[in-house]
């Protein structure tokens, strides 16, 4: 009797909600036509309605129930899916109803990051396209990979749902062109899509220019000790406050937290670096990325997923035609930072693009293709356990032997060699009074033999220190070896 009153109440109640709180059934804009659904994890799927409405959703075999909060806002979890090419149905009914076709379950992946993740397979005002470009979008039709683009917007607080989008598509040359659509993210999840055999969902979120601190919640800042004070701090938004913290997180990321996915994947870093001594200076960097990360996998609430990201490219950030940073060695300290935050980053890894640039005047590299292939490796490796080699060499250790200094590197298994078989390039060796000279480096198995005959007593090797550092040093799976520099105690 008890519960048949209460529920007459609840219904007396609800017939006199004001009109302005009555809410139609809604569900959240990263739903759609022709969306992917993520694999094997439980699926969130949320919406609003009339507070206090039961809401029903169905989808594969499942019917799930739930009741509107007082806000109107409802979720309900789909159970754990297997990935199925065949095109499905998603019915949410609340009174109303609304359905969505044509839908997969696969891999869901997040591209984030500035103007190198946003830059499209084709022509971008300003920029030369990825090379091959008219052919790469010929042969790009993909029936079972479903494209997504959050578009530009920014927010003083947390929006519920997304303003601005580019909803789910096939994808195709059209859809890819129309849509502007990272080439980075499309030849990564191209290359997934081949090697897993199961639909890809791609969802972009990037903005040209932007720093990191803007996509970054305050949840991630107060996870790092040394950046709590931005937790706090009021986002701006507004012509000019790209650089404010919070304000790009709160309108093209924190819309989407939740939606399930495996992970995601982040090129950014150049407009850090370029933001000198104020109060962006790149040499924190590491400690921004580990904060946008806590904070993005903590309103996912998946645990760490991964988390792998672009290395930026050699480009004349001092010795060019703007001197956009204070000194020549600003832009190798900045790959070190970020090969540090690798490191600091559970389930992470770091793609090197020194190998990867024809321009060093162009900041936008055009081989995108590369890019999303080494992407796809970390994660065929590291989240699929394909078993292949995902990691640059790294270096390790050192140990003096006479005049010279043998280099052991980490990710080295098959053993070194030079890219295009000519002697090792861009390793310098100094002695005690700090001036640097090209040394000469040979391949010892898995070790580098470093030495020089005007430096008797080694003390210090540099290994691709300069901003037009391009390297012939790999490993036996072609990736090159990241940037380092190291001082020997004697």
């Amino acid at each position: 009797m008890r519960f048949k009153t209460l529920f007459v109440a609840l219904c007396a109640s609800a017939l006199f909600i004001p009109p302005a709180l009555r809410a139609q059934l809604k569900i959240a804009a990263i739903f759609g036509n022709n969306m992917v659904l993520q694999r094997q994890m439980p699926v969130p799927v949320w919406g609003w309605a009339s507070p206090g409405a039961t809401v029903t959703v169905t989808f594969s075999g499942q019917t799930r129930s739930t009741r509107a909060d007082a806000t109107g806002r409802w979720l309900v979890k789909l159970h754990s899916l297997k990935a199925s090419a065949e095109p499905r149905t998603l019915g949410i009914q609340s009174g109303e109803a609304i359905s969505f076709t044509n839908i997969l379950v696969g891999e869901v992946w997040l591209a984030s990051g500035q103007s190198n993740m946003e830059k499209p397979i084709g022509l971008q005002p300003g920029q030369k396209p990825c090379f091959n470009y008219e052919q790469e979008l010929a042969a790009a039709q993909y029936p079972q990979i479903r494209i997504f683009k959050v578009e530009k917007s920014m927010a003083t607080n947390p929006l519920p749902d997304l303003e601005k989008y580019l909803a789910w598509q096939q994808c195709s040359s059209n859809a890819l062109n129309s849509m502007n659509f990272s080439a980075a993210a499309y030849y990564f999840g191209r290359d997934l899509f081949t090697n897993l055999n199961v639909p890809v969902g791609l969802i972009e979120s990037s903005w040209g220019g932007t720093r990191i601190e803007p996509w970054t919640p305050p949840a991630g800042f107060a996870s790092v000790p040394a950046l709590a004070a931005l937790a706090t701090q009021p986002a701006a938004s507004g012509k000019g406050e790209l650089t404010s913290p919070m304000v790009l997180f709160n309108s093209m990321i924190a819309p989407l937290a939740g939606y399930a996915m495996r992970g995601t994947i982040w090129y950014q870093g150049e407009s850090n670096l370029m933001g000198g001594t104020n109060n962006y200076d790149y040499r924190n960097y590491d400690d921004k990325m580990l904060a946008m990360v806590n904070g993005w996998r903590t309103l996912w609430q998946e645990g760490d997923f991964p988390f792998y990201f672009v290395q930026i490219a050699p480009f004349k950030y001092y010795g060019g035609a703007i001197r956009r940073v204070p000194s020549p060695e600003s832009l190798p300290e900045f790959w070190t930072i970020q090969a540090r935050a690798a490191h600091r980053i559970k389930h992470s890894g770091m793609v090197v693009t020194t190998d990867l640039v024809n321009n060093l005047n162009d900041i936008h590299p055009r081989d995108k293709m590369d890019v999303g292939y080494r992407l796809a490796l970390l994660a065929l490796d590291k989240t699929y356990d394909r078993g292949v080699e995902s990691e640059c060499p790294a270096f390790r250790k050192a140990e003096v032997n006479g005049a010279k200094i043998v280099l052991k590197f980490k990710h080295a298994d098959g053993g070194l060699k030079s890219r295009d078989g000519q002697p090792l390039t861009w390793f310098t060796v100094a002695g005690a009074d700090g001036i640097f000279v090209p040394a000469d480096a040979k391949i010892m198995g898995d070790t580098v033999e470093i030495s020089s005959a005007t430096v008797s007593k080694p003390v210090a090797v540099h290994f691709a220190w300069d901003e037009t550092a391009q390297p012939n040093f790999c490993n036996q799976a072609g990736l090159p070896a990241e940037p380092f520099r190291i001082i020997i105690s004697h």
